[in-house]
């Protein structure tokens, strides 16, 4: 049986793909920064991520379509084994924590060495420090996180996934610039 044709010009082009780790701590938020990037919207509740979530969003850079697939992570310690496998060829990593935790910052060190033993990891990444529409919860200085961010050349991201206002845009200045 043979496929039917590709209904426009445009379907049938093949677009570059851009493969982007998301990792942290549980509860930092990764899964509601994959939700407001892929479905533009904050989810209402989200449970925590078994293993792996998978989610894609096709986005315009200059002119070109391109896939940009975010594979969100689970936090917890039970379930890296299972996370090691999803490392490979990657195009980028984004770390991910919780500005009004500063254990998930310092736990930052951590993901950072995980995220080293793979050597697919030596790619592009970026700090993104979500929650930062609770101003009067914050632990983690701006400072401090840039430091950090400098220290390891990444660029960081201090915004919220729950903010309208902040969390539109932040997938698309977070995720977007491993495409380039």
């Amino acid at each position: 049986m043979a496929c039917p044709p590709p209904s426009s010009l445009e379907d049938s082009v093949q677009l570059r793909i851009f493969k982007i780790i998301v990792i942290g701590d549980s509860n930092v938020g990764k899964t509601c920064l994959t939700f407001r990037f892929c479905g533009g919207s904050f989810p209402g509740s989200s449970e925590a991520t078994i293993g792996v979530d998978f989610k894609e969003k096709t986005v315009e850079i200059d002119g070109e379509r391109i896939k940009v697939q975010v594979w969100d992570t689970a936090g917890q310690e039970r379930f890296h084994t299972l996370v090691e496998h999803y490392y490979r060829n990657v195009h980028g990593v984004v770390f991910v924590y919780d500005v009004t935790k500063l254990s998930s910052f310092h736990n930052l060190r951590t993901w950072l060495q995980e995220c080293e033993g793979h050597a697919a990891c030596f790619g592009t990444s970026g700090l993104s420090g979500n929650k930062s529409d609770l101003k009067e919860q914050v632990e983690v200085p701006p400072g401090l996180a840039l430091s950090f961010a400098q220290a390891h050349k990444m660029t960081l991201f201090e915004t919220s996934a729950k903010d309208p206002i902040t969390g539109t845009d932040c997938g698309e200045h977070i995720y977007c610039p491993f495409a380039l």
